[in-house]
């Protein structure tokens, strides 16, 4: 399939890789690459050929957040007709325009819910800016991997916004604790590579350019390849829900069910047949 805003490839292996594809504009989100991101994780959702993914950008930044030069058209009397074309809110009269500002930040929100839902773990690669909406893609990441030039910021609340949107005051206390977050949260300032990494924000930071990166996030996918396609999609679902979870009691309750699933799975008996025979594991297709 064919998108105006972003790249994706499904490798033979199982990899997937997603490309944000607006380098002149610093991949900046607009109304087009909401709805082509949309569309890839609603693919993907059912396409389980791809096993793993890694989101990654073209260009010297990762994300520079919404386009506000197009998000300020929505309040604007008179919109171009090329974007009242193709997407209906942009027709809304001027009495209605909060139901058009609800909807346009309704369907941002949800491709955070989205990239949570997909079974595939995503891997993230970030070079260079990655604020506002751009932060939060990478926050709803399983796994960050920094280049040098890696600049992370919670920006809303730098433009007049609050700064907790598309789930960054969600993801962000979870992921390096309550007090870091909310001076983030607060501030809007910037983050580098190397304070990223020492606070637990990515994993690692590599050195070199984006081939670098790249051999480094499929260097991780490759090892989760490896591992029983079920496993894997139960390790997400139980990583969300212990994101909410009341107790300790309802987190066991999720990991025995996960376990009795798995035990019913042939990935089972092939993973242990590999352990005994020193050999990696050959898990068929879900």
């Amino acid at each position: 399939m064919e998108y105006e805003t972003i790249k994706y490839e499904l490798k033979e292996n199982g990899i997937g890789i997603l490309t944000l594809n607006r380098p002149d504009k610093l991949n900046a989100l607009n109304f087009q690459m909401i709805e082509d991101l949309h569309s890839i994780f609603d693919d993907l959702m059912l396409n389980l050929d791809c096993r793993v993914l890694i989101l990654k950008a073209e260009g010297r930044a990762f994300c520079a957040g919404l386009d506000l030069r197009e998000s300020t058209v929505l309040q604007s009397k008179k919109k171009p007709e090329a974007l009242k074309e193709k997407f209906f809110f942009m027709r809304a009269p001027e009495k209605d325009l909060i139901k058009a500002k609800i909807y346009a930040q309704a369907r941002a929100s949800q491709l955070i819910v989205k990239m949570r839902k997909i079974s595939q773990p995503i891997i993230v690669i970030i070079q260079g800016p990655a604020t506002g909406a751009g932060f939060t893609l990478i926050l709803a990441a399983d796994i960050r991997i920094a280049g040098e030039s890696a600049k992370l910021a919670n920006s809303f609340i730098n433009i007049g916004f609050s700064g907790s949107d598309l789930a960054s005051s969600y993801h962000l206390p979870r992921l390096i604790g309550m007090s870091r977050a909310a001076e983030i949260l607060y501030t809007g300032r910037f983050i580098d590579a190397e304070e990223a990494e020492r606070i637990g924000l990515v994993l690692k930071v590599i050195k070199g350019n984006e081939t670098k990166l790249l051999e480094a996030a499929s260097e991780i996918a490759e090892n989760l390849l490896a591992k029983s396609p079920l496993g894997l999609r139960m390790t997400k679902e139980a990583i969300n829900i212990s994101l909410d979870s009341p107790s300790l009691d309802t987190i066991m309750q999720i990991e025995n069910r996960t376990q009795m699933l798995c035990s019913t799975s042939t990935d089972l008996l092939e993973g242990i047949n590999a352990f005994f025979e020193k050999r990696k594991p050959h898990y068929p297709k879900l």
